[in-house]
């Protein structure tokens, strides 16, 4: 074999193995949805209240849980206590908050995302009575209604190569890492 064609083969398989050990990009991670109620919120607005001591340190909680995710955007309501949840998280993966309608219907909300999202993590904050319906028409499942004192409920929606959904539902909390 000549010279010139040991020194291309050569390169052609350095190009190979390097291929081979590079770590999974984040925009080609398999699409998962994780969608939470906001934290515990404050007594200081009746309105729009933001996020209690606790619901600040159950949002600094949910970032760590994400630390590691290949968080692709962020979505929350328009209030500020939902914001609050989600920036955490947004910020420590240098994603905007985008604010969704809350009283949206869940089925269309849904299928935008589905529609604007095809790979990596999608953190996903609403209300106890808005994630269930949300997490339902995500994986077109069945999901258990929300109590209003509820916090700690972590619904993650997977999809499949072939579009199947997953539904794993998980507590999380300020105090430990689940």
């Amino acid at each position: 074999m000549p010279r010139r064609s040991r020194v291309l083969l050569a390169l052609l398989l350095v190009h190979l193995l390097a291929a081979c050990g590079t770590t999974v990009r984040r925009d080609t991670a398999p699409l998962t949805f994780v969608v939470v109620r906001h934290a515990e919120k404050a007594t200081d607005d009746p309105e729009n209240p933001g996020l209690s001591a606790a619901g600040r340190a159950r949002a600094t909680a949910l970032a760590e849980r994400l630390r590691d995710a290949p968080l692709m955007a962020a979505y929350a309501t328009e209030f500020r206590r939902t914001q609050q949840t989600a920036q955490p998280a947004a910020a420590l993966h240098g994603v905007p908050v985008q604010a969704y309608f809350a009283r949206g219907p869940a089925a269309e909300v849904a299928a935008q995302w589905r529609q604007a999202h095809d790979a990596g993590t999608v953190l996903v904050v609403g209300h106890s009575n808005t994630v269930p319906d949300l997490v339902a028409a995500l994986c077109a499942c069945a999901t258990v209604p929300m109590d209003d004192t509820e916090y700690d409920r972590i619904s993650i929606v997977r999809f499949a190569a072939d579009g199947r959904a997953s539904l794993e539902v998980q507590r999380y909390g300020a105090s430990s890492r689940p």
